[in-house]
């Protein structure tokens, strides 16, 4: 039995629904992508499925990255407002930023508030609480430094950082 995925009103096994069907706003990225706020995203830009890319806080994605599927980019968080019973009020919103050529792993998590370099690598799974430099690969949890990407003519490679050494 070949499993066609029909388009937007079909249900069940095999089939598709639209964006909008889901409860997402329509984006020019990726169906199932789930993008809110404003964000501003450069051209060349490629967002995966089941990404969350939340702009609510002022985020900037630079032109030519990639982000991969299931990431999470964050400008808000309602911890402070959570834990506090909401005696807390507020969602707190910080701007993000990601540079041009980034390329995001699956999964990975971006919080509000950090910048994140041009042509920097952030591994699947890392989550990243501070600022990424330029060329830098950021991996774990918390993300840190194990890299530095090397571009040289037509070659491109990650350089392990050595005992020591920063990105």
């Amino acid at each position: 039995m070949v499993n066609d995925v029909t388009p937007a009103t079909a249900e069940g096994p095999g089939q598709s629904r639209t964006a909008a069907e889901h409860g997402f706003a329509e984006n020019p990225y990726n169906p199932h992508a789930w993008i809110i706020g404003d964000p501003r995203i450069g051209p060349g830009t490629w967002i995966g499925a089941f990404t969350v890319i939340d702009g609510s806080g002022g985020l900037t994605i630079g032109a030519g990255c990639d982000i991969s599927c299931g990431a999470q980019i964050y400008t808000h968080s309602s911890m402070r407002r959570c834990v506090s019973g909401h005696r807390y009020g507020n969602v707190e919103r910080r701007a993000t930023k990601i540079g041009d050529r980034v390329f995001i792993g699956a999964n990975a998590v971006v919080n509000m508030g950090v910048s994140i370099g041009d042509e920097a690598v952030v591994a699947a799974g890392a989550v990243v609480t501070r600022n990424v430099p330029a060329r830098a690969v950021v991996a774990g949890i918390p993300a840190k430094p194990i890299g530095r990407v090397v571009i040289a003519a037509d070659e491109v490679h990650i350089e392990p950082l050595t005992s020591g050494r920063s990105a």
